[in-house]
């Protein structure tokens, strides 16, 4: 299935969630079993010959291809959480929203150093939750193989605020 093809599946919805806003809706693509799968495999393929030992899913979306993804790179997963989901000792990050800070969570025993890490998520608009997610993964000491998304919107910039990694993405707008 084509590029093309699974950018078709994305079902867009006008003034979602605030009047301005076109919001790329997901769901439409993930009922699709053949565009579910494809995506998937268009996510993994530039990591496929990396030796990655954990995979990273961003909360809460980037469950939806992190898992899958862990399970067909033999990799472990770590949940990547806002603040308050995750039972044991954590470590935080607190991140920019355009209105207002979130903050993200993971264990402090997920990540031990050197082990490399591909890090995943649904959607990279302006880079922040992911940029938050990098942090706590190097204060873990992870090495960050890369970051793998379905969707990038390109006229938010994201990607600029990565610092040079290793980006990759299925479907641009």
């Amino acid at each position: 299935m084509s590029v093309e093809a699974l950018r078709e599946k994305v079902r867009e919805i006008p003034d979602f969630p605030k009047p301005g806003i076109l919001f790329y809706d997901i769901t439409t693509l993930l009922k699709d079993a053949t565009a579910y799968r494809e995506a998937i495999a268009q996510m993994l393929e530039p990591y496929r010959r990396e030796k990655i030992d954990l995979v990273v899913g961003m909360e809460s979306r980037g469950f939806i291809f992190s898992a899958p993804m862990a399970y067909e790179l033999g990799a472990g997963l770590v949940p990547v959480r806002k603040l308050g989901k995750l039972p044991a000792e954590t470590l935080s990050v607190e991140y920019a929203l355009e209105y207002g800070s979130n903050t993200l969570e993971i264990h402090r025993d997920a990540i031990q150093p050197g082990q490399n890490v591909l890090v995943v998520d649904d959607l990279l608009a302006t880079g922040g939750t992911v940029h938050g997610t990098i942090e706590l993964i190097e204060r873990l000491k992870g090495n960050i193989v890369g970051l793998a998304f379905l969707v990038e919107l390109d006229f938010l910039h994201g990607r600029d605020r990565l610092e040079g990694r290793r980006v990759t993405s299925v479907i641009r707008y």
